[in-house]
């Protein structure tokens, strides 16, 4: 998947017709939360995300701010996964449906995170995401994707980062630009 993403055409710079790089950037912000398989493991996640290119590109930093732990059935006890943590993400993202007001969504990337643990035994990972993006006006987008981190299994322990973030931005940014 990285490869792909690699030769995947870049992101054409609008120098040309005087709007500029990131002329249609997004900055968003929310929250978010940890699981694994379908069950939570306790930690709030934190993204700042910037998409750019209409929202086809993506970089994110998520601090997954607490320790990561669920209880495990098949060996009647407690599991810890991780400890905080700070991971950052470059995605390429695309539309499946693609109506007026809301796509969905999925992306194909790498991640990086400041630690190994259970969760992931390698500190870079591929990063895939799925979820809609919603556009209630022409200058709101709010986005709610499950977004998941693993090594392929080619390092172990790999169980993956499973998270779901919902965010909100003000679009684009040259608006907000504008402003000051």
């Amino acid at each position: 998947m990285a490869l792909a993403i690699a030769v995947l055409p870049a992101p054409a710079c609008r120098a040309a017709d005087g709007a500029g790089f990131c002329s249609d950037c997004e900055l968003h912000l929310g929250i978010g939360a940890t699981y694994h398989f379908w069950a939570t493991t306790g930690s709030p996640v934190v993204p700042v995300i910037l998409d750019f290119d209409r929202a086809r590109y993506e970089v994110g930093a998520f601090r997954i701010a607490s320790g990561q732990n669920f209880f495990d059935h098949t060996f009647n006890g407690p599991v810890h996964l991780a400890n905080p943590y700070w991971g950052f993400s470059a995605s390429r993202r695309f539309a499946l449906i693609s109506q007026p007001h809301w796509r969905l969504l999925v992306g194909v990337g790498v991640s990086y995170k400041t630690e190994r643990d259970t969760a992931s035994a390698s500190r870079w990972d591929f990063a895939e995401q799925l979820g809609v993006r919603i556009m209630p006006t022409s200058s709101v987008a709010i986005e709610l994707l499950a977004r998941h981190w693993s090594d392929a299994g080619i390092r172990l322990p790999n169980h993956g980062q499973d998270f779901a973030t919902l965010t909100v931005a003000i679009t684009p940014m040259s608006r907000f630009a504008s402003m000051w």
